[in-house]
């Protein structure tokens, strides 16, 4: 990690790496995206995160179930790459990444774990 970064430029930073991850990975982009470092943890909230066939799905019970099953298993796929974007922004080693979508609203949260407090940066 860069110790003239600020934690708001770090914050920053995150946020443009999880779209670009979004973009490429997901194929589509979010609407917003707000990246927070709390101590150990980083949280990211993406709003708009559903493609349209993703919205039709969500009109129905089975279809959130089958967004979420879906989301899940892309993030699993990408959660290497997540990791490395993390690690290499923060300059701590990621140890987890925990992830929730709600298809009915279109929004989705991931919160990474990382291996030390980070909330002093750039003070």
């Amino acid at each position: 990690m860069n110790k003239a970064l600020t934690k708001g430029e770090i914050e920053s930073a995150i946020r443009n790496a999880i779209i670009k991850f979004e973009q490429e990975f997901m194929g589509r982009g979010p609407e917003d995206v707000r990246a927070y470092i709390v101590r150990d943890l980083v949280v990211v909230r993406l709003k708009g995160v559903l493609t349209p066939a993703e919205r039709q799905l969500a009109k129905s019970a089975e279809g959130v179930d089958m967004v979420k099953r879906i989301r899940q298993t892309l993030i699993a796929q990408g959660r290497e790459r997540l990791f490395e974007q993390v690690n290499g922004i923060t300059g701590a080693k990621a140890l987890a990444l925990f992830t929730d979508i709600n298809a009915q609203i279109g929004e989705k949260v991931l919160v990474f774990t990382v291996d030390r407090d980070l909330e002093g940066l750039g003070r």
